[in-house]
């Protein structure tokens, strides 16, 4: 079935990891029957979470599009998961959706992952909707959900459905709008009356929604202050109103297990979610470099946006919303981006990981498309009489780092190309090849984010890898001055090599070696120059105390002597090369360790924890101050060695509320504790004899 502009609702679901989303998303498309069982994520059955990895986790690692058909109308869901390793995920989602539910646990209550969520919509002006999960469990208890979130969110969140309780057991539940009750489990033919203790409160939440109404326009507000009742009709009108301005939240409940609240939630996305047209304009630039806004209007030019790709060793598929326009099969459009063109081919429908091959997808509509070899996430596909770029998603900066390595020795290429394909579905981590310690460094969210791109590495890509603790990449330098002579003679009978130079090593300005010669009285010939200064720059390369490199040096070359026979490039190339192995001990070395520029942002309250931390790594405070949304910025110098694993350690001190970044700023001398440890680390190593 073929869905207009004004039947579709793009729709995510967001939340604290564990809150119920992807159960939410199965009971949705049970309920509607879109699949002839409820699937449990515990039993790796859902429809949303198929991939092996998601299967032998039991929790979701990336998102899933679940198409909810509705009557004459269709939802495509977006169920995203939960841990923050994932974020980048979720960016994606939100970046082509409507509106977002946010799922909340009625149980636990809220977690950071509720308030990141509601950040995430809130920074993106999209309408948004509250579910309140969970309520078979024991220990749930909606009103003191719902309070709690009214105390943090403010007095925009409007309930539309409320439990009802018998002791400590959820029998059932009240729609606010129609003031109607339902038995648990047996929809609207079991209609029931409201409990005597629920009817003032539905009364209360009555009385909200119809200040709401009353907020959305002119009419509306004479007509409530004139003491007139709203009809049906205006209530509902008037939530949609209040939704798509943003001065309204409604919040539905319910259980995933039981089916309870789930008809009303769909319900109320089809009433009061807004469709592609009465979405957020989409923000691109033309071809003159101008921005200008892009509506959801099927009378268009087709425009779509990739937001998100899938790949493996077959292949890849790229995900899409339409933007404008209508996308038909063997449509050719231009890539906004590389500027080649692109034939569809087969475009398709998806349901989890199954398609559906359709003729025609209308604008707003979430579709896949095969084999588009140049296009990538973020691009834009359009008619090359009007091109445009979309603004692409954001995703956060990645911050916990590894080297990986290959199980089997030569499979290096593999991991990288591996890698590499990956990226084309993950935006969210770097891979960089790290010539100086001579390592692939894998930079991701937090340990779970690695440890998932390692199984995909073995299951996609038929590699094994391993994650290590990636090298710090020191420096040595000197403090002192020192005058030395290196001599390299040899004679093996024939043709001699003959090499004899003076040279003083003194701290330098610069990070590369500063070679100067003051020699008198053609000592050592002029031509014989370049080979001293090469053999003393090859020399830098190792540091003599663990083998790092040697930097701010300044070698003088001041005297010497040659043999008119036997003297030649090489020889004294060598005697640079011993005149530096004997004068650097004798200069004062010391090793250098690099220090990086911390910015992270916690609550206020987690203070204290975050600085008796940052003086246990070394960290040098630089200053703090307070942000637009009521958190601290500590500003912190520390050594790069020291921050290893402060991703994992931040998540775990502030329950996943701290954020960070983390920059090299220079590189500082390191206390003596701290060279004895690198140098007999050197030594173990083989770095150095």
């Amino acid at each position: 079935m073929s869905y207009t502009a004004r039947d579709i609702r793009n729709v995510c679901l967001i939340g604290h990891g564990g809150d119920g989303k992807t159960a939410l998303a199965e009971s949705m498309l049970y309920y509607t029957k879109g699949t002839d069982r409820l699937g449990k994520s515990a039993e790796g059955t859902t429809v949303s979470d198929f991939d092996p990895e998601e299967i032998k986790r039991k929790y979701s690692i990336s998102t899933s599009i679940i198409p909810i058909e509705y009557g004459k109308s269709k939802i495509n869901l977006f169920d995203n998961p939960g841990y923050f390793d994932f974020a980048g995920e979720v960016m994606q989602s939100i970046r082509v959706v409507d509106s977002g539910v946010i799922v909340v646990s009625a149980k636990n209550g809220i977690g950071v992952g509720t308030e990141k969520s509601w950040k995430y919509l809130y920074e993106r002006k999209l309408p948004r909707f509250v579910y309140i999960s969970k309520l078979d469990e024991e220990h749930a208890d909606f009103f003191k959900t719902f309070e709690a979130l009214r105390e943090k969110f403010g007095k925009t969140l409007a309930p539309i459905v409320i439990p009802i309780t018998e002791g400590d057991k959820t029998v059932g539940i009240v729609d606010i709008i129609h003031k109607n009750a339902f038995l648990s489990g047996k929809g609207k033919s079991q209609h029931t009356d409201i409990p005597e203790g629920l009817q003032d409160k539905v009364e209360e939440y009555y009385e909200f929604l119809c200040e709401a109404v009353a907020e959305t326009s002119e009419e509306n507000m004479e007509k409530y202050f004139a003491g007139e009742p709203f009809t049906l009709g205006e209530i509902i009108t008037g939530i949609n109103r209040g939704v798509k301005d943003l001065s309204l939240v409604p919040v539905f409940c319910g259980s995933a297990m039981t089916g309870l609240g789930t008809e009303a939630l769909i319900h109320g996305l089809v009433d009061f979610a807004p469709d592609p047209t009465e979405g957020y304009p989409q923000e691109a630039i033309n071809e003159n470099g101008e921005e200008v806004t892009i509506n959801c209007a099927p009378e268009e030019t087709p425009v779509m946006y990739i937001f998100k790709t899938v790949s493996d060793q077959y292949g890849k598929q790229s995900f899409f919303k339409v933007i404008s326009g209508n996308v038909t099969p063997d449509l050719t459009l231009e890539n906004a981006r590389s500027g080649d063109m692109e034939k569809l081919g087969h475009i398709y429908t998806v349901k989890g990981k199954k398609t559906t091959e359709v003729k025609v997808l209308n604008c707003g509509d979430i579709g896949v498309v095969s084999k588009l070899a140049s296009v990538k996430t973020g691009d834009t596909l359009c008619v090359p009489a009007r091109p445009l770029t979309l603004k692409p998603a954001e995703y956060h900066e990645p911050c916990h780092s590894r080297a990986i390595y290959a199980k089997v020795k030569g499979q290096e290429e593999k991991i990288a190309s591996g890698l590499t394909r990956l990226a084309e579905e993950d935006l969210s981590f770097k891979l960089v090849n790290n010539a100086e310690t001579k390592e692939m460094v894998l930079t991701g969210a937090g340990d779970i984010h690695l440890d998932v791109l390692c199984s995909k590495l073995r299951s996609k890509f038929g590699v094994e890898s391993e994650l290590r603790e990636p090298k710090v990449a020191y420096r040595e330098t000197i403090r002192k001055s020192a005058t030395v002579r290196g001599r390299h003679k040899k004679q093996s009978g024939g043709h001699g090599q003959f090499g004899d130079v003076v040279i003083e090593f003194s701290p330098g300005e610069t990070q590369e070696l500063t070679f100067e010669e003051k020699v008198v009285g053609g000592a050592v010939p002029k031509n014989f120059f370049p080979a001293v200064e090469k053999g003393l720059r090859e020399s830098c390369e190792k540091g003599v105390l663990a083998g790092y490199p040697m930097v701010f040096v300044k070698a003088t070359l001041l005297d010497g002597s040659y043999h008119p026979v036997d003297s030649s490039e090489m020889a004294f190339k060598m005697a640079a090369s011993l005149a530096y192995k004997e004068g650097i001990p004798q200069a004062g070395p010391v090793i250098l360790e690099p220090i990086g520029s911390l910015k992270v942002t916690i609550p206020d309250s987690m203070m204290g924890d975050i600085m008796g931390d940052l003086n246990k790594r070394r960290g040098r405070i630089m200053g703090m101050t307070p942000d637009d949304d009521g958190n601290q910025v500590v500003e912190a110098e520390v050594p790069m060695s020291e921050m290893m694993s402060y991703a994992i350690d931040l998540r775990s001190m502030t329950q996943g509320s701290g954020s960070f970044t983390f920059a090299f700023v220079r590189y500082e001398e390191a206390p003596a504790t701290t060279q004895q440890a690198i140098i007999e680390a050197a030594k173990k190593s083989g770095n150095v004899d």
